[in-house]
Protein backbone atom coordinates (compact mmCIF):
# COMPACT_ATOMS: atom_id res chain seq x y z
CA UNK A 1 0.00 0.00 0.00
CA UNK A 2 1.29 3.42 -0.97
CA UNK A 3 -0.86 5.72 1.15
CA UNK A 4 -0.81 9.52 1.13
CA UNK A 5 0.01 9.68 -2.56
CA UNK A 6 -1.85 11.62 -5.21
CA UNK A 7 -1.87 10.76 -8.89
CA UNK A 8 -0.25 13.45 -11.03
CA UNK A 9 -0.13 11.79 -14.45
CA UNK A 10 -1.14 8.67 -16.34
CA UNK A 11 1.72 7.08 -18.28
CA UNK A 12 1.08 5.48 -21.66
CA UNK A 13 3.56 3.20 -23.41
CA UNK A 14 2.69 2.37 -27.03
CA UNK A 15 -0.84 3.67 -26.37
CA UNK A 16 -1.45 1.42 -23.37
CA UNK A 17 -1.72 2.40 -19.70
CA UNK A 18 1.45 1.19 -18.01
CA UNK A 19 1.71 3.25 -14.84
CA UNK A 20 1.19 6.52 -13.04
CA UNK A 21 3.24 9.33 -11.59
CA UNK A 22 2.36 10.32 -8.01
CA UNK A 23 3.37 12.92 -5.49
CA UNK A 24 4.14 11.81 -1.94
CA UNK A 25 1.93 14.13 0.12
CA UNK A 26 4.25 13.90 3.13
CA UNK A 27 7.68 14.41 1.56
CA UNK A 28 6.73 16.02 -1.76
CA UNK A 29 8.73 13.40 -3.66
CA UNK A 30 7.61 12.60 -7.22
CA UNK A 31 7.33 8.82 -7.64
CA UNK A 32 6.93 6.43 -10.57
CA UNK A 33 4.68 3.38 -10.37
CA UNK A 34 4.87 0.72 -13.08
CA UNK A 35 2.38 -2.00 -14.08
CA UNK A 36 0.90 -3.95 -16.96
CA UNK A 37 -2.49 -2.27 -16.32
CA UNK A 38 -3.87 0.63 -14.31
CA UNK A 39 -7.07 0.70 -12.23
CA UNK A 40 -8.69 3.96 -11.21
CA UNK A 41 -11.18 3.78 -8.33
CA UNK A 42 -11.09 7.44 -7.34
CA UNK A 43 -14.75 8.27 -6.72
CA UNK A 44 -16.94 11.00 -8.12
CA UNK A 45 -16.56 14.70 -8.87
CA UNK A 46 -19.30 16.21 -6.69
CA UNK A 47 -16.83 18.57 -5.01
CA UNK A 48 -16.70 20.64 -8.18
CA UNK A 49 -19.47 22.61 -6.39
CA UNK A 50 -17.06 23.23 -3.48
CA UNK A 51 -19.78 22.33 -0.98
CA UNK A 52 -20.98 18.74 -1.22
CA UNK A 53 -21.65 15.67 0.90
CA UNK A 54 -18.42 14.08 -0.36
CA UNK A 55 -15.20 13.68 1.57
CA UNK A 56 -13.03 16.80 1.41
CA UNK A 57 -10.28 15.04 -0.55
CA UNK A 58 -12.64 13.70 -3.24
CA UNK A 59 -11.77 15.31 -6.55
CA UNK A 60 -11.82 14.88 -10.32
CA UNK A 61 -8.05 15.03 -10.89
CA UNK A 62 -7.32 11.38 -11.76
CA UNK A 63 -10.30 11.17 -14.11
CA UNK A 64 -9.36 14.42 -15.86
CA UNK A 65 -5.73 13.36 -16.21
CA UNK A 66 -6.91 10.16 -17.89
CA UNK A 67 -9.35 12.14 -20.05
CA UNK A 68 -6.51 14.34 -21.28
CA UNK A 69 -4.60 11.20 -22.27
CA UNK A 70 -7.47 9.86 -24.38
CA UNK A 71 -10.02 8.28 -22.03
CA UNK A 72 -13.52 9.38 -23.01
CA UNK A 73 -15.57 11.13 -20.32
CA UNK A 74 -19.23 10.10 -20.39
CA UNK A 75 -22.30 12.05 -19.28
CA UNK A 76 -20.50 14.56 -17.04
CA UNK A 77 -23.68 16.64 -16.63
CA UNK A 78 -25.49 13.78 -14.87
CA UNK A 79 -24.97 14.71 -11.23
CA UNK A 80 -27.36 13.93 -8.42
CA UNK A 81 -28.41 16.57 -5.93
CA UNK A 82 -29.58 15.01 -2.67
CA UNK A 83 -32.65 16.64 -1.08
CA UNK A 84 -32.02 15.75 2.56
CA UNK A 85 -28.91 17.55 3.76
CA UNK A 86 -28.21 19.93 6.62
CA UNK A 87 -28.30 23.44 5.12
CA UNK A 88 -25.35 25.79 4.73
CA UNK A 89 -24.87 27.79 7.92
CA UNK A 90 -22.08 30.22 7.03
CA UNK A 91 -19.58 31.54 4.49
CA UNK A 92 -16.69 29.59 6.00
CA UNK A 93 -18.30 26.16 5.77
CA UNK A 94 -16.27 23.62 3.82
CA UNK A 95 -18.58 20.57 3.72
CA UNK A 96 -22.25 19.60 3.88
CA UNK A 97 -23.69 16.77 5.94
CA UNK A 98 -26.02 14.22 4.43
CA UNK A 99 -29.06 13.08 6.40
CA UNK A 100 -30.43 9.69 5.37
CA UNK A 101 -33.20 9.77 2.80
CA UNK A 102 -35.08 7.28 4.97
CA UNK A 103 -36.21 10.29 6.99
CA UNK A 104 -38.66 11.12 4.20
CA UNK A 105 -40.59 7.94 5.01
CA UNK A 106 -42.09 9.58 8.10
CA UNK A 107 -41.08 13.24 7.98
CA UNK A 108 -43.37 15.74 6.26
CA UNK A 109 -41.76 18.51 4.22
CA UNK A 110 -43.27 21.98 4.37
CA UNK A 111 -42.65 25.71 4.23
CA UNK A 112 -44.76 28.67 5.38
CA UNK A 113 -47.31 29.87 2.83
CA UNK A 114 -46.30 33.47 3.47
CA UNK A 115 -43.05 34.81 2.12
CA UNK A 116 -40.29 35.72 4.59
CA UNK A 117 -42.22 34.18 7.48
CA UNK A 118 -39.65 34.06 10.29
CA UNK A 119 -41.96 32.81 13.03
CA UNK A 120 -41.07 29.80 15.11
CA UNK A 121 -42.47 26.72 13.28
CA UNK A 122 -44.66 25.86 16.28
CA UNK A 123 -46.30 29.26 15.90
CA UNK A 124 -47.34 28.63 12.30
CA UNK A 125 -50.78 26.97 12.24
CA UNK A 126 -51.58 24.11 9.87
CA UNK A 127 -53.65 26.29 7.53
CA UNK A 128 -50.62 28.55 6.99
CA UNK A 129 -48.27 25.71 6.06
CA UNK A 130 -47.57 24.52 2.53
CA UNK A 131 -46.88 20.78 2.33
CA UNK A 132 -45.87 21.40 -1.25
CA UNK A 133 -44.75 17.89 -2.25
CA UNK A 134 -47.92 16.28 -0.91
CA UNK A 135 -50.01 18.90 -2.69
CA UNK A 136 -48.17 18.82 -6.00
CA UNK A 137 -47.50 15.06 -6.17
CA UNK A 138 -50.40 13.35 -4.37
CA UNK A 139 -49.43 9.86 -5.56
CA UNK A 140 -45.87 10.02 -4.15
CA UNK A 141 -45.95 12.94 -1.73
CA UNK A 142 -42.70 13.29 0.22
CA UNK A 143 -41.29 10.18 -1.49
CA UNK A 144 -40.85 11.67 -4.96
CA UNK A 145 -37.43 11.02 -6.57
CA UNK A 146 -34.44 12.94 -5.33
CA UNK A 147 -34.16 15.28 -8.30
CA UNK A 148 -37.85 16.22 -8.05
CA UNK A 149 -37.70 16.81 -4.29
CA UNK A 150 -34.53 18.87 -4.65
CA UNK A 151 -35.81 21.11 -7.43
CA UNK A 152 -39.04 21.80 -5.59
CA UNK A 153 -37.20 22.74 -2.39
CA UNK A 154 -35.10 25.24 -4.32
CA UNK A 155 -38.21 26.63 -6.02
CA UNK A 156 -39.84 27.31 -2.64
CA UNK A 157 -36.72 29.00 -1.29
CA UNK A 158 -36.25 31.06 -4.44
CA UNK A 159 -39.85 32.22 -4.05
CA UNK A 160 -39.05 33.59 -0.59
CA UNK A 161 -40.63 30.82 1.47
CA UNK A 162 -37.40 29.29 2.71
CA UNK A 163 -36.80 29.02 6.46
CA UNK A 164 -33.86 29.52 8.79
CA UNK A 165 -31.42 32.41 8.93
CA UNK A 166 -30.34 32.11 5.30
CA UNK A 167 -33.77 31.33 3.83
CA UNK A 168 -32.24 28.33 2.04
CA UNK A 169 -33.92 25.52 3.96
CA UNK A 170 -37.28 23.76 4.28
CA UNK A 171 -38.78 21.94 7.24
CA UNK A 172 -38.77 18.15 7.65
CA UNK A 173 -41.32 17.65 10.40
CA UNK A 174 -41.84 14.49 12.52
CA UNK A 175 -44.57 15.85 14.77
CA UNK A 176 -47.35 13.82 13.13
CA UNK A 177 -45.23 10.64 13.01
CA UNK A 178 -44.39 10.93 16.72
CA UNK A 179 -48.05 11.49 17.55
CA UNK A 180 -49.08 8.53 15.39
CA UNK A 181 -46.38 5.96 16.30
CA UNK A 182 -44.97 7.23 19.58
CA UNK A 183 -41.57 8.71 20.27
CA UNK A 184 -40.02 5.30 21.08
CA UNK A 185 -40.77 3.94 17.60
CA UNK A 186 -39.36 7.04 15.94
CA UNK A 187 -36.28 6.84 18.17
CA UNK A 188 -35.71 3.22 17.13
CA UNK A 189 -35.97 4.15 13.48
CA UNK A 190 -33.99 7.39 13.41
CA UNK A 191 -32.35 7.83 16.80
CA UNK A 192 -28.79 7.95 15.47
CA UNK A 193 -29.76 10.44 12.75
CA UNK A 194 -31.63 12.65 15.20
CA UNK A 195 -28.62 12.63 17.52
CA UNK A 196 -26.28 13.58 14.68
CA UNK A 197 -28.58 16.40 13.61
CA UNK A 198 -28.81 17.76 17.15
CA UNK A 199 -25.05 17.58 17.61
CA UNK A 200 -24.48 19.61 14.43
CA UNK A 201 -27.33 22.14 14.72
CA UNK A 202 -27.97 22.23 18.49
CA UNK A 203 -31.70 21.70 17.83
CA UNK A 204 -33.78 18.74 19.01
CA UNK A 205 -35.71 17.26 16.03
CA UNK A 206 -38.08 15.45 18.41
CA UNK A 207 -39.31 18.85 19.53
CA UNK A 208 -38.68 21.05 16.50
CA UNK A 209 -38.75 20.29 12.77
CA UNK A 210 -35.45 19.55 11.07
CA UNK A 211 -34.24 22.02 8.47
CA UNK A 212 -32.94 20.49 5.23
CA UNK A 213 -31.76 21.68 1.83
CA UNK A 214 -30.40 19.99 -1.33
CA UNK A 215 -26.67 19.40 -1.78
CA UNK A 216 -24.37 17.88 -4.38
CA UNK A 217 -24.06 14.15 -3.71
CA UNK A 218 -23.58 11.29 -6.21
CA UNK A 219 -22.24 11.61 -9.74
CA UNK A 220 -23.58 9.40 -12.50
CA UNK A 221 -21.16 10.54 -15.18
CA UNK A 222 -17.54 9.45 -15.25
CA UNK A 223 -14.95 7.91 -17.51
CA UNK A 224 -16.51 5.76 -20.22
CA UNK A 225 -15.94 2.02 -19.82
CA UNK A 226 -17.01 -1.10 -21.69
CA UNK A 227 -18.55 -4.18 -20.08
CA UNK A 228 -15.08 -5.23 -18.93
CA UNK A 229 -14.70 -1.88 -17.10
CA UNK A 230 -11.91 -0.85 -19.47
CA UNK A 231 -11.82 2.73 -20.67
CA UNK A 232 -11.10 3.85 -24.23
CA UNK A 233 -7.41 3.57 -23.31
CA UNK A 234 -6.14 -0.01 -23.47
CA UNK A 235 -5.14 -1.21 -20.03
CA UNK A 236 -6.89 1.57 -18.11
CA UNK A 237 -9.74 0.15 -16.01
CA UNK A 238 -12.13 2.38 -14.09
CA UNK A 239 -14.25 1.20 -11.15
CA UNK A 240 -17.08 2.51 -9.00
CA UNK A 241 -18.24 6.10 -9.07
CA UNK A 242 -15.25 7.08 -11.21
CA UNK A 243 -16.91 5.44 -14.22
CA UNK A 244 -20.26 6.22 -15.84
CA UNK A 245 -21.82 2.78 -16.00
CA UNK A 246 -25.06 1.36 -14.57
CA UNK A 247 -26.97 4.55 -13.83
CA UNK A 248 -27.86 6.79 -16.74
CA UNK A 249 -29.35 10.06 -15.50
CA UNK A 250 -30.53 8.55 -12.20
CA UNK A 251 -28.55 6.94 -9.41
CA UNK A 252 -30.64 5.22 -6.75
CA UNK A 253 -30.01 5.09 -3.02
CA UNK A 254 -26.91 3.08 -2.02
CA UNK A 255 -26.17 2.15 -5.63
CA UNK A 256 -22.73 3.77 -5.50
CA UNK A 257 -21.91 1.27 -2.77
CA UNK A 258 -23.47 -1.51 -4.83
CA UNK A 259 -21.50 -0.50 -7.91
CA UNK A 260 -18.22 -0.32 -6.02
CA UNK A 261 -18.75 -3.77 -4.55
CA UNK A 262 -19.84 -5.34 -7.84
CA UNK A 263 -17.02 -3.75 -9.81
CA UNK A 264 -14.36 -4.61 -7.25
CA UNK A 265 -15.43 -8.06 -6.07
CA UNK A 266 -16.90 -9.64 -9.17
CA UNK A 267 -16.20 -7.87 -12.45
CA UNK A 268 -12.60 -6.64 -12.41
CA UNK A 269 -11.00 -9.92 -11.14
CA UNK A 270 -12.40 -11.69 -14.20
CA UNK A 271 -11.96 -8.99 -16.80
CA UNK A 272 -8.50 -7.70 -15.93
CA UNK A 273 -7.13 -11.23 -15.85
CA UNK A 274 -8.50 -11.71 -19.35
CA UNK A 275 -6.73 -8.56 -20.48
CA UNK A 276 -3.44 -9.50 -18.84
CA UNK A 277 -3.52 -12.97 -20.39
CA UNK A 278 -3.03 -11.34 -23.77
CA UNK A 279 -0.26 -9.04 -22.60
CA UNK A 280 3.39 -10.03 -22.76
CA UNK A 281 5.01 -8.89 -19.52
CA UNK A 282 7.90 -6.62 -20.29
CA UNK A 283 10.58 -4.85 -18.34
CA UNK A 284 8.71 -1.60 -17.81
CA UNK A 285 11.73 -0.05 -16.18
CA UNK A 286 13.15 0.15 -19.70
CA UNK A 287 10.32 2.53 -20.67
CA UNK A 288 12.37 5.40 -19.32
CA UNK A 289 11.37 7.92 -21.97
CA UNK A 290 7.62 7.78 -21.29
CA UNK A 291 8.00 7.83 -17.51
CA UNK A 292 10.72 10.47 -17.55
CA UNK A 293 8.69 12.74 -19.83
CA UNK A 294 5.64 12.35 -17.62
CA UNK A 295 7.65 13.10 -14.49
CA UNK A 296 9.13 16.18 -16.15
CA UNK A 297 5.63 17.42 -17.11
CA UNK A 298 4.47 16.95 -13.52
CA UNK A 299 7.41 18.87 -12.11
CA UNK A 300 6.92 21.70 -14.60
CA UNK A 301 3.23 21.99 -13.67
CA UNK A 302 4.07 22.11 -9.95
CA UNK A 303 6.74 24.76 -10.55
CA UNK A 304 4.23 26.80 -12.54
CA UNK A 305 1.70 26.71 -9.71
CA UNK A 306 4.30 27.76 -7.15
CA UNK A 307 5.62 30.58 -9.32
CA UNK A 308 2.32 32.46 -9.86
CA UNK A 309 2.49 34.11 -6.42
CA UNK A 310 -0.84 35.89 -6.80
CA UNK A 311 -3.28 37.22 -4.23
CA UNK A 312 -6.23 34.79 -4.23
CA UNK A 313 -6.39 31.52 -2.32
CA UNK A 314 -7.29 28.18 -3.88
CA UNK A 315 -10.36 27.92 -1.64
CA UNK A 316 -11.50 31.38 -2.70
CA UNK A 317 -11.40 30.49 -6.40
CA UNK A 318 -12.90 27.03 -5.81
CA UNK A 319 -15.73 28.55 -3.78
CA UNK A 320 -16.48 31.03 -6.57
CA UNK A 321 -16.47 28.23 -9.14
CA UNK A 322 -18.82 26.15 -6.98
CA UNK A 323 -21.37 28.96 -6.65
CA UNK A 324 -21.25 29.70 -10.38
CA UNK A 325 -21.96 26.05 -11.21
CA UNK A 326 -24.56 25.59 -8.46
CA UNK A 327 -26.55 28.56 -9.74
CA UNK A 328 -26.26 27.72 -13.43
CA UNK A 329 -25.61 23.99 -13.81
CA UNK A 330 -26.90 22.48 -10.58
CA UNK A 331 -30.52 21.71 -9.80
CA UNK A 332 -31.69 23.32 -13.03
CA UNK A 333 -30.02 24.66 -16.16
CA UNK A 334 -31.00 26.65 -19.23
CA UNK A 335 -29.22 27.20 -22.51
CA UNK A 336 -28.70 30.94 -22.15
CA UNK A 337 -27.03 30.63 -18.75
CA UNK A 338 -24.95 27.62 -19.77
CA UNK A 339 -23.41 29.50 -22.70
CA UNK A 340 -22.80 32.57 -20.54
CA UNK A 341 -21.35 30.48 -17.72
CA UNK A 342 -18.75 28.90 -20.02
CA UNK A 343 -17.30 32.38 -20.57
CA UNK A 344 -17.40 33.12 -16.85
CA UNK A 345 -15.56 29.88 -16.06
CA UNK A 346 -12.93 30.63 -18.71
CA UNK A 347 -12.30 34.02 -17.10
CA UNK A 348 -12.06 32.37 -13.69
CA UNK A 349 -9.56 29.85 -15.08
CA UNK A 350 -7.44 32.72 -16.40
CA UNK A 351 -7.69 34.37 -13.00
CA UNK A 352 -6.49 31.17 -11.33
CA UNK A 353 -3.41 30.80 -13.54
CA UNK A 354 -2.40 34.44 -13.07
CA UNK A 355 -3.48 35.30 -9.54
CA UNK A 356 -3.56 32.23 -7.30
CA UNK A 357 -1.31 32.15 -4.24
CA UNK A 358 0.44 28.85 -3.46
CA UNK A 359 2.93 29.37 -0.61
CA UNK A 360 5.62 26.92 0.46
CA UNK A 361 7.65 24.54 -1.67
CA UNK A 362 7.10 21.24 -3.45
CA UNK A 363 9.64 19.34 -1.32
CA UNK A 364 7.49 19.19 1.79
CA UNK A 365 3.97 18.56 2.99
CA UNK A 366 2.06 21.35 1.24
CA UNK A 367 -1.71 21.06 1.39
CA UNK A 368 -2.20 24.32 -0.50
CA UNK A 369 -0.23 22.85 -3.41
CA UNK A 370 -2.48 19.78 -3.28
CA UNK A 371 -5.57 22.01 -3.44
CA UNK A 372 -4.13 24.04 -6.29
CA UNK A 373 -3.70 20.95 -8.47
CA UNK A 374 -7.23 19.81 -7.72
CA UNK A 375 -8.79 23.23 -8.35
CA UNK A 376 -6.94 23.44 -11.69
CA UNK A 377 -8.57 20.17 -12.77
CA UNK A 378 -11.97 21.24 -11.43
CA UNK A 379 -11.76 24.36 -13.61
CA UNK A 380 -11.00 22.25 -16.70
CA UNK A 381 -13.75 19.81 -15.77
CA UNK A 382 -16.27 22.65 -15.29
CA UNK A 383 -15.91 23.52 -18.97
CA UNK A 384 -16.60 19.91 -19.95
CA UNK A 385 -19.56 19.76 -17.58
CA UNK A 386 -21.11 22.86 -19.14
CA UNK A 387 -20.42 21.64 -22.67
CA UNK A 388 -22.22 18.36 -21.98
CA UNK A 389 -25.17 20.07 -20.29
CA UNK A 390 -25.61 22.56 -23.14
CA UNK A 391 -25.45 19.85 -25.82
CA UNK A 392 -28.24 17.74 -24.27
CA UNK A 393 -31.33 19.62 -25.41
CA UNK A 394 -33.84 17.79 -23.27
CA UNK A 395 -34.57 17.20 -19.60
CA UNK A 396 -33.96 13.81 -18.03
CA UNK A 397 -33.44 12.74 -14.44
CA UNK A 398 -30.71 14.80 -12.85
CA UNK A 399 -30.34 16.96 -15.98
CA UNK A 400 -33.24 19.41 -15.82
CA UNK A 401 -33.05 22.00 -18.59
CA UNK A 402 -35.63 24.73 -18.04
CA UNK A 403 -36.03 25.09 -21.81
CA UNK A 404 -37.49 21.59 -21.98
CA UNK A 405 -40.44 21.15 -19.63
CA UNK A 406 -43.89 19.62 -19.83
CA UNK A 407 -46.97 21.79 -19.36
CA UNK A 408 -46.82 20.79 -15.69
CA UNK A 409 -43.20 22.02 -15.43
CA UNK A 410 -41.75 18.53 -15.19
CA UNK A 411 -38.79 17.04 -17.07
CA UNK A 412 -39.52 16.59 -20.78
CA UNK A 413 -37.37 13.91 -22.37
CA UNK A 414 -36.55 13.60 -26.05
CA UNK A 415 -35.88 9.90 -26.45
CA UNK A 416 -35.89 10.11 -30.25
CA UNK A 417 -32.85 12.37 -30.38
CA UNK A 418 -31.07 11.93 -27.05
CA UNK A 419 -31.32 8.28 -26.05
CA UNK A 420 -27.54 7.93 -26.05
CA UNK A 421 -24.51 8.02 -23.82
CA UNK A 422 -22.50 11.17 -24.51
CA UNK A 423 -18.82 10.19 -24.51
CA UNK A 424 -16.49 13.19 -24.88
CA UNK A 425 -12.99 12.85 -26.33
CA UNK A 426 -10.31 15.42 -25.48
CA UNK A 427 -9.01 17.33 -28.49
CA UNK A 428 -6.43 19.54 -26.86
CA UNK A 429 -6.14 22.61 -24.66
CA UNK A 430 -8.66 25.38 -25.48
CA UNK A 431 -10.34 23.14 -28.09
CA UNK A 432 -13.89 21.82 -27.97
CA UNK A 433 -14.04 18.09 -27.16
CA UNK A 434 -15.36 15.60 -29.73
CA UNK A 435 -18.74 14.03 -28.96
CA UNK A 436 -19.22 10.28 -29.49
CA UNK A 437 -22.77 8.95 -29.16
CA UNK A 438 -23.30 5.44 -27.85
CA UNK A 439 -26.90 4.62 -28.71
CA UNK A 440 -29.06 3.20 -25.92
CA UNK A 441 -31.09 0.17 -26.98
CA UNK A 442 -34.00 -1.06 -24.84
CA UNK A 443 -35.30 -4.50 -25.78
CA UNK A 444 -37.57 -5.44 -22.87
CA UNK A 445 -39.10 -2.11 -21.84
CA UNK A 446 -40.68 0.77 -23.68
CA UNK A 447 -39.43 4.27 -22.94
CA UNK A 448 -42.17 6.54 -21.65
CA UNK A 449 -42.57 9.91 -19.99
CA UNK A 450 -42.82 9.61 -16.20
CA UNK A 451 -45.36 11.37 -14.04
CA UNK A 452 -45.35 11.54 -10.24
CA UNK A 453 -48.66 13.33 -9.89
Amino acid sequence: MFTRREMQELVLVDGKAKGIITRNLITGEIEKHFGDAVILATGGYGNVFFLSTNAMSSNVSAAMLAYKKGACFANPCFMQIHPTCIPVHGDYQSKLTLMSESLRNDGRIWVPKKQDDKRNPDDIPENERNYYLEKKYPSFGNLVPRDVASRNAKEQCDAGRGVGETGYAVYLDFKNAIKRDGIDIIRKKYGNLFSMYEKITDENPYEKPMMIYPASHYTMGGLWVDYNLMSSIDGLFVLGEANFSDHGANRLGASALMQGLADGYFIIPATISGYLSNETPGNLFEATTEFSNSQKAVEENIDKLLSINGKRTCDDIHKELGKILWDNCGLARNEKNLIKTKKVVKNLKDEFWTNVKVPGTSKEMNQTLEKAGRVAEFLDFADLLLTDAESRKESCGSHFNENYQTEENEAKRDDKNFAYVAAWEYQGKEKEPLLHKEKLVFENIELSQRSYK
